[in-house]
């Protein structure tokens, strides 16, 4: 490839592809927000009806212990707030990947315990959260190294 080639190459790019990497990076922040206030009302508040603005027409659910779908989200927050009523859940760390945001948790279901280290998964269209997946571990009173979970 030439020299003018390859110049005019890279003017396309800026041109061109620079303005979809600025929409896809706008659009993933936007993502980040969305997912961020629904935790705060889905899982700190534990209050689906604000929740539920956040959520597309349907809701597919990979963890196990909840029953998949809105009503299964709603029956689980019904299970969060009856049974840990003074939960907190502090996100550590949000990252976003095309339309899937992370999130990095530290959940304390009962006030004084070390609680869990959860990493949820949710996946947007077209602004809306559609798919969940979490995994989560204990925080252990002993560990094998000094390194902390967040």
């Amino acid at each position: 490839m030439s020299r003018i080639s390859t110049g005019i190459m890279m003017i396309i790019f800026v041109f061109v592809a620079s303005p979809l990497y600025a929409t896809n990076s706008h659009q993933q922040e936007n993502n980040k927000k969305i997912v961020l206030e629904f935790y705060e009302k889905a899982i700190n508040q534990m209050d689906f009806e604000a929740a539920s603005v956040f959520l597309g027409p349907h809701y597919v659910q990979h963890n196990q212990r909840a029953a998949d779908g809105i009503e299964g989200l709603k029956s689980f927050i019904s299970y969060l707030r009856d049974t840990f009523p003074h939960a907190h859940s502090t996100i550590k760390r949000v990252f976003a990947d095309g339309v899937y945001v992370i999130l990095h948790v530290h959940a304390v279901r009962i006030p004084g315990t070390r609680g869990i280290a959860i990493v949820d998964i949710f996946k947007l269209k077209d602004g809306k959260i559609i798919e969940h997946w979490d995994v989560h571990e204990d925080i252990v009173d002993n560990p094998a190294n000094a390194n902390g979970m967040f």
